[in-house]
């Protein structure tokens, strides 16, 4: 079994999909001869050509609108905007039509958009951000965010395949930092179906993505002392309910964490659901860590300051323990 980074995770499913589905193809800026910002696409269109590897205008709304239609008609486009943040441009295509298509008229519409997502190397407030909550807000839409190379490609895999548009969250920070076993050959990873990161009894963390790493980290520093469970929910939309209350009603403690911002982000569902019904298993109140109700910093400390860091997690544990 290789070694592979996130990213060639990533790619390396991608291509798989498209080797055995011809009706798989990529579109998105300069993903053809460039090979994509971030290299994901490199050497596709040498491979499959310049009909299944698209070099797109520079309208993410004509891409999204365009997948839609293709869609539709039974291809299965997966398209890449170059930051998650410029999805904002195809809300509508996205949100209004490819949302709705399925329950309005009982159509498939198999779509992936690709969103480098994240903070952590100053891009400012146009590069960075983690929107999965507006979109978890959306009937219609899945939202998947690997935090695993092997979970990478194994969650593409599946997007690709499901009937419905799948948004696709690839945090940036992870994609050659992260290095782990990957398979060869294909496989898939079920959406909607979290995962234990990491195994403990005293207090559990739901978190998703690159902040997987941020928890882990803590509850190392913290294991003489304190046995953190990490709950891995790979994907919002559908989001794995059994699983975080299995291990809430075990630990009788929650810390839920992410980098999107605290005010309406995703965690506050997760909160509200173990208080609804995991409320007597509790010892202790459910306690949020994520990022403060601002755009995100370009100041390498302001941006230090906005993203959870170790240390508040490891506050936030502590003071759950010690309630």
């Amino acid at each position: 079994m290789a070694v592979k980074t996130y990213l060639q995770a990533i790619s390396d499913g991608l291509r798989q999909e498209m080797q055995r589905d011809k009706r798989v193809y990529v579109i998105g800026e300069d993903i053809g001869v460039y090979g994509g910002a971030f290299k994901v696409t490199q050497g596709f269109q040498e491979e499959f050509g310049a009909w299944r590897v698209i070099d797109a205008p520079l309208s993410e709304t004509a891409i999204v609108g365009s997948c839609t239609g293709a869609a539709i008609m039974g291809l299965r486009p997966v398209a890449e905007m170059q930051f998650a943040d410029f999805i904002s441009c195809a809300w509508d295509q996205l949100v209004t039509v490819a949302a709705k298509q399925r329950y309005r008229a009982g159509t498939a519409v198999p779509i992936v958009v690709r969103l480098p997502s994240g903070g952590g190397f100053s891009g400012g407030p146009f590069h960075s951000q983690n929107p999965e909550s507006s979109f978890a807000h959306i009937p219609g839409l899945k939202i998947v965010c690997p935090a695993t190379p092997a979970d990478a490609k194994g969650l593409l895999v599946s997007a690709i395949e499901d009937p419905n548009p799948v948004l696709y969250f690839e945090h940036k920070h992870l994609y050659r930092r992260i290095k782990d076993e990957v398979p060869d050959e294909r496989y898939t990873v079920p959406l909607g179906k979290a995962r234990v990161h990491r195994e403990g009894d005293d207090v559990t963390v739901v978190t998703w993505g690159a902040m997987v790493y941020t928890a882990d980290e803590a509850a190392k520093q913290l294991e003489s002392d304190l046995s953190v469970e990490i709950v891995d929910l790979r994907s919002l939309s559908p989001w794995d309910k059994e699983a975080v209350l299995t291990s809430v009603e075990k630990t009788s403690r929650a810390l839920v964490l992410h980098e999107d911002t605290r005010t309406g982000g995703f965690g506050a569902e997760i909160v509200a659901t173990i208080m609804e019904e995991s409320f007597e298993s509790l010892d202790a109140p459910v306690k949020r860590v994520a990022a403060p109700d601002t755009p995100v910093p370009f100041s390498p400390p302001l941006e230090k300051k906005f993203i959870p860091q170790v240390e508040d997690v490891l506050a936030g544990l502590r003071d759950l323990a010690e309630y």
